[in-house]
């Protein structure tokens, strides 16, 4: 049995985006190469995005603190504190909306 506080790793991952010349940070909580399921607790600031990318299998987001949008193509989604969206399978963006530390949950 292995325990974590999500929010406290939401909080340290806020922190260290402030701090980043990208704007974002992530730490993979669960999973990795070696398995089928990855999680990453990502913080990004406020006004950083993720750049529009491909889905790698089967994924969902858990807004955990804060705002963002998720784009593809042309339709849009905004997801806050306590809201989990399912990844389109498309290209798509993350934007931070204000700071926002999310659970990425993707099944390979």
């Amino acid at each position: 049995m292995d325990k974590k506080s999500l929010t406290a790793l939401a909080r340290q991952q806020l922190k260290l985006a402030k701090t980043a010349s990208s704007g974002r940070s992530s730490h993979t909580v669960y999973g990795g190469h070696q398995r089928s399921l990855r999680q990453t607790v990502v913080g990004l600031a406020a006004g950083n995005s993720l750049a529009e990318h491909d889905l790698n299998g089967e994924s969902t987001v858990l807004v955990l603190s804060g705002q963002f949008q998720l784009v593809s193509g042309e339709r849009s989604w905004k997801g806050s504190a306590g809201d989990l969206l399912v990844v389109p399978d498309a290209r798509h963006s993350v934007e931070a909306v204000e700071d926002v530390a999310f659970l990425l949950t993707v099944a390979m």
